[in-house]
């Protein structure tokens, strides 16, 4: 697996990680504890932490990353509170370890996949909900369809066009799907958003 790990451990931790290299396959980086600095950008794929440098600093550290998974390692139960996405005592079979970090990793390619990001909103495609301000309303698949399809091409599209797309219809079919789904999410979003602006419409279509 073609990924980064950002390692933040004990002297002793990193030391063992770094032995273990060649064997994990990952790309490995550091936390350095002297100059405090470490880079979380797009190449991280996942951060594997040592339960036993989790002073206050490294806990507000970590408690404010989103979207990277962390695996917290622990020598013994540890009470301090800390985000994680899995964890595991130690010793730790290699094969194990690999296995938590290709499934953190996994799941959180999944999860990033699975929602997009629409002006205010949130559409999470696996649970089909549309989010706002820790408010939702299910919609359905076809829903799904007509939001990414619309967001996607940031352009007025045609009743035509999306037929095309999600119905599979011909450029020519005389139907009011298009119009009836739309109507429908539009009142869902209206209802529980009081949001009239989420899709338009106007002569070339509809659009966001």
């Amino acid at each position: 697996m073609n990924s980064k790990l950002l390692i933040i451990g004990s002297k002793n931790f990193n030391n063992s990680i770094n032995e273990l290299k060649e064997c994990l396959n990952f790309s490995l980086s550091f936390y350095d504890f002297i100059t405090k600095s470490y880079l979380i950008d797009s190449s991280i794929s996942a951060i594997i932490v040592d339960s036993q440098v989790l002073d206050i600093d490294i806990l507000g550290i970590i408690n404010k990353i989103h979207n990277k998974p962390i695996l917290l390692l622990e020598t013994y139960e540890n009470k301090k509170k800390c985000n994680y996405n899995d964890k595991a005592l130690l010793p730790i079979s290699l094969s194990d370890l690999i296995n938590k970090i290709i499934k953190i990793i996994t799941a959180n390619n999944f999860s990033i996949n699975s929602a997009l990001k629409i002006k205010k909103y949130t559409l999470d495609k696996n649970e089909k909900k549309l989010i706002k301000n820790n408010t939702c309303i299910y919609v359905t698949e076809r829903e799904v369809q007509l939001i990414e399809l619309l967001f996607n091409e940031k352009k007025s599209l045609p009743k035509n066009f999306i037929l095309k797309k999600i119905w599979n219809y011909s450029d020519n079919a005389d139907t009011h799907t298009v119009e009836t789904h739309i109507y429908r999410l539009r009142k869902k979003i209206y209802n529980k958003f009081n949001d009239e602006k989420f899709i338009l419409n106007s002569e070339k279509g509809y659009t966001m």
